[in-house]
């Protein structure tokens, strides 16, 4: 993982980034004012999803660096639905 890579670190572990959710193998800010499906659920991508402060604490320093162009996008939820561990992201349009 690169977050891990820049923070020094052997991995991190997803609850130390403090996202919803935590994928691998897309360009995530592809997908910004675009329409995807994960699961069953439908979201629209509506901007960059900056680190928080609390990246230095949960990763050490330079935690904050080490997250910042790397913490995904957010969404708006357009159709709630389930969302499974290994359920793709599928670009919709």
């Amino acid at each position: 993982m690169v977050i891990a890579a820049l923070a020094n670190k052997e991995e991190v572990s997803p609850e130390a980034l403090r996202r919803n959710f935590v994928v691998s193998g897309i360009n995530l800010f592809g997908l910004r004012n675009r329409t995807f499906r994960i699961g069953e659920a439908v979201l629209r991508g509506t901007g960059i999803c900056a680190p928080c402060s609390r990246m230095e604490e949960n990763l050490g320093p330079g935690g904050y660096a080490a997250v910042r162009g790397h913490g995904g996008i957010t969404a708006d939820i357009v159709t709630a639905g389930q969302v499974s561990i290994d359920d793709q992201v599928i670009p919709l349009d």
